[in-house]
């Protein structure tokens, strides 16, 4: 029975009935029903049309390249005031955008979206650029860690309250849902009130550091021990330097009243005796010989703290050879610059990968890319006839033949037993022992998975009167980009392309700790003077300070646009340096966790630092040849608020020492406060 069937026999019901106005009413409504029944017929397929061509509009490829075109000149056309905020998050967009394309499978138009607007962010983000440049599949964006890590964390962006509603309004008048979806998603404001920054491009602005920026700003408010170690050799030295004035003070108060029995006798007597008086009192208060102690706002003021790790036992005639540097230790300051000494390789035909220089400067050390590590005796070096300088991989036989002549071919020892390049070296402090890190060179092309043959992601430890390999301590998935002792030898750090840095004892071949939390490779590490704490440096612009016993992340420095490539802590453990691939230094108050301020003057690559003894001076070595010296006290004065209005004059290194065409690659001060410096010849030279 079909619809038509029924209605007639419910009109006919009616009829029947004699419900004559039930029955027109009836009618009326049915013909009623037909009308809207028509038109809907016609309506339907134009709507259904209609929304499936937006719904195709909007998941096109087209909607990220027209939204972050519309971002971008509402931004760059906005007023100064607010122009440089609101440029922030074109960055963050900009490679969301082209990594959502890539996931939607869109290769093509993710690579001219990519090419279009790449230029804009080339100064500050060229590294991270080519890395997402060999992005060509949805594959590469799971295998890749670096878009892993993006796509999984939130860029934390600094932003006045002003520009914040700017920019909400923007995109809500022009509709650009896409655009606010991936703000929403991959962006964390940190709106802060009052007017704009005054800084434009400032590089903490913009950070990306795997978690939100209340979450940095509570592990940056954690307690830190930043003191010397309780009962140190310095702090022994100091003791009895002080006993030592003590001893002369009571001296001379007897010469005085010696000297004022004479002055009683006679005139003559009473000159005399001031002469003599004057000679002990400058004896006792000069401060360039070589029992130079270190001032009272350095080291010797520096809080004292018991150790968190089980310290070793130093031999009693390595610690008379070290408490005998010390005195003969030289007082350095701005007045008082360092000498030099620089190690230059030659020959090395760009195989040398690093260097390194032994505490006392007699041993240097040469990691290359053969995956050979090389140490030189210096001492045995210049007692030979023809004092020539370090060569590298291949030596010509004139070199053969003068050390023939001594009795030997080699002036150098060689150690063998990676197989891929040697990435770093580090000396034990006395120099008994060395470390050195490498990679296999057959898995460098493939990080994707770990490599399941020929692994030698390991750190060897070498024994420099042996000459032998001792331990090879392997844990690392990836190659091993750095490795450095503990100030007090036995236990180590490493930092690796695994985004992890890991702490070793010799005596064990797993390691103790393992830190983790940065968002890419650790490329440096360095432990503090106390050796409760290490620092790490990595690719994602960020510098780590880790509690050694609890493994835990103490403090989060944000302000670097580049790699961080190198770090130094000073000897009173209050301040870390640290360098990245810009050329820019910054210094940070480890207790504030905050940046003191930034040392500009490198052109390229800030390879190492190095802090003098008494940490008034700090030396950077950089790619752009030259060695830099830069007044820590004064530097350290300057508040953050003064270096932001503009007054840079007290940012100026002391003294920039440049080499004919040697990068400077590792640095050291000796414990008397003579500078070593080492790099190898590039062809230009």
């Amino acid at each position: 029975m079909d619809e038509d069937q029924i209605l007639g026999f419910v009109t006919a019901y009616l009829r029947k009935k004699g419900f004559s106005q039930t029955e027109h009413a009836f009618q009326e409504e049915l013909q009623q029903n037909k009308i809207t029944s028509s038109a809907n017929s016609i309506v339907e397929p134009d709507i259904a049309k209609h929304i499936l061509s937006f719904s195709e509009l909007e998941s096109g490829p087209a909607r990220f390249h027209d939204g972050y075109s519309r971002l971008r000149s509402w931004a760059y056309s906005s007023l100064d005031l607010y122009k440089h905020e609101l440029l922030r998050v074109l960055y963050p967009v900009f490679i969301h955008c082209f990594m959502d394309l890539v996931a939607k499978g869109h290769i093509q138009e993710a690579r001219n979206f990519f090419n279009s607007f790449r230029e804009d962010h080339e100064m500050m983000h060229l590294r991270d650029l080519q890395k997402l440049e060999g992005v060509l599949s949805p594959s590469h964006l799971e295998e890749m860690e670096f878009a892993h890590s993006l796509r999984q964390s939130k860029f934390n962006i600094k932003i006045c309250g002003y520009s914040y509603e700017l920019l909400l309004q923007h995109l809500h008048s022009t509709q650009s849902t896409t655009i606010l979806g991936i703000i929403n998603e991959h962006i964390n404001f940190q709106v802060t009130p009052g007017q704009p920054s005054s800084i434009s491009d400032d590089p903490e602005a913009v950070t990306l550091t795997g978690s939100s920026q209340d979450a940095a700003n509570q592990i940056n408010q954690k307690e830190i021990h930043w003191g010397l170690l309780e009962d140190s050799l310095e702090e022994r030295l100091e003791k009895a330097g002080a006993l030592l004035s003590d001893t002369e003070k009571g001296e001379g108060e007897a010469k005085e009243g010696e000297n004022d029995e004479s002055k009683k006798r006679s005139i003559e007597g009473a000159k005399q005796g001031t002469s003599i008086k004057k000679v002990k009192k400058d004896k006792g208060g000069s401060t360039t010989g070589k029992s130079a102690k270190p001032e009272a706002h350095t080291v010797a003021a520096a809080p004292r703290v018991k150790p968190e790790l089980s310290m070793p036992i130093i031999p009693t005639e390595v610690e008379q050879s070290i408490l005998e540097d010390l005195r003969n230790r030289v007082q350095l300051s701005s007045v008082a610059l360092p000498s030099v000494s620089f190690y230059t390789f030659l020959n090395t035909h760009n195989g040398l990968s690093c260097s390194s220089i032994s505490h006392d400067g007699s041993l240097v050390a040469g990691g290359f890319s053969d995956s050979s590590l090389k140490v030189w005796d210096m001492a045995k070096l210049g007692q030979q006839p023809s004092g020539s300088l370090l060569q590298g991989e291949n030596e010509t036989s004139q070199n053969e033949q003068i050390l023939g002549q001594s009795g030997g071919r080699r002036q150098y020892t060689l150690f063998q037993g990676h197989s891929g390049p040697v990435y770093a070296a580090s000396f034990s402090p006395v120099g008994d022992f060395i470390l050195s890190s490498s990679a296999d060179s057959t898995s460098m092309s493939a990080y994707s998975e770990p490599p399941k043959y020929c692994m030698d992601h390991a750190v060897r430890l070498w024994n420099t009167n042996l000459n032998a390999n001792l331990v090879c301590y392997k844990g690392h998935n990836y190659p091993v980009w750095d490795v450095q002792f503990s100030p007090v030898g036995h236990y180590f750090a490493s930092a690796s392309h695994d985004r992890t840095a890991r702490i070793w004892s010799m005596d064990r071949i797993q390691p103790l700790r393992i830190m983790a939390g940065h968002l890419s490779d650790v490329d440096c590490v360095q432990w503090h003077a106390n050796c409760n704490y290490i620092a790490t440096g990595s690719s994602d612009k960020t510098v780590r300070l880790w509690d050694v016993q609890s493994g835990e992340c103490v403090r989060i420095f944000i302000g670097h646009r580049s790699m961080i490539l190198s770090l130094a802590m000073s000897p009173d453990g209050r301040y870390m340096a640290s360098g990245d691939e810009d050329g820019t230094i910054m210094m940070w108050d480890l207790s504030s966790g905050c940046c003191v301020t930034p040392l500009v003057g490198h052109t390229s690559c800030v390879w190492t630092l190095a802090f003098s003894c008494e940490g008034t001076l700090l030396a950077s070595g950089s790619a752009d040849c030259t060695v830099k010296l830069w007044d820590v006290t004064s530097s350290t004065k300057l508040p953050r608020t003064e270096e932001k209005s503009g007054n840079t004059n007290r940012l100026r290194s002391l003294k920039t020492l440049p080499t004919k065409s040697t990068p400077v690659s590792s640095l050291r001060f000796s414990r008397r406060n003579l500078l070593f410096a080492a790099g190898a010849l590039s062809k230009n030279g």
